[in-house]
């Protein structure tokens, strides 16, 4: 039996106070189905954090930030969760959502609030509880980014 928590790789993007975020699919089986949540995903046999996080950006939205660095690490005894960050240089018309029920730049106030309105979803979901808290620790230490 296997006892070794898996590894996954996210990504804060942030751009003019937002942070970008998928709507996950309202589907059983996943991690917080039909949430907000941050772009990422499992790490695969023999990738880094640093390359994983980048092939699941690439695969999730088509798009690779210039650069990233790394936040901190979140450990449960399940996952253990490696956070990036890195600004938006791209619009959201520019990013091609290849996985999840929607997008979009959620503003602090959204965060702090714990929900937002999707229209594709034509609701109001909540946000992945974990990933509000990362990001709110996140704006703990940037407060630079909500302006």
């Amino acid at each position: 039996m296997n006892t070794q928590p898996i590894e996954v790789a996210i990504a804060i993007l942030h751009s003019e106070g937002g942070y970008l975020m998928q709507l996950r699919d309202n589907i059983s089986g996943i991690v917080y189905p039909g949430c907000w949540g941050l772009f990422g995903g499992h790490i695969e046999a023999g990738e880094t954090p640093e390359y994983a996080i980048e092939r699941e950006l690439s695969e999730e939205i088509s798009y690779i930030p210039p650069s990233l660095s790394q936040f901190g690490c979140y450990r449960e005894p399940a996952v253990i969760r490696h956070v990036f960050h890195a600004t938006l240089t791209v619009g959201l018309e520019q990013l091609v959502l290849q996985e999840g029920w929607d997008m979009g730049l959620l503003t602090p106030q959204q965060i702090k609030t714990g929900s937002c309105y999707s229209e594709k979803a034509d609701q109001t979901r909540p946000l992945g509880h974990l990933h509000q808290k990362i990001l709110l620790d996140f704006m703990a230490q940037q407060p630079f980014v909500e302006s």
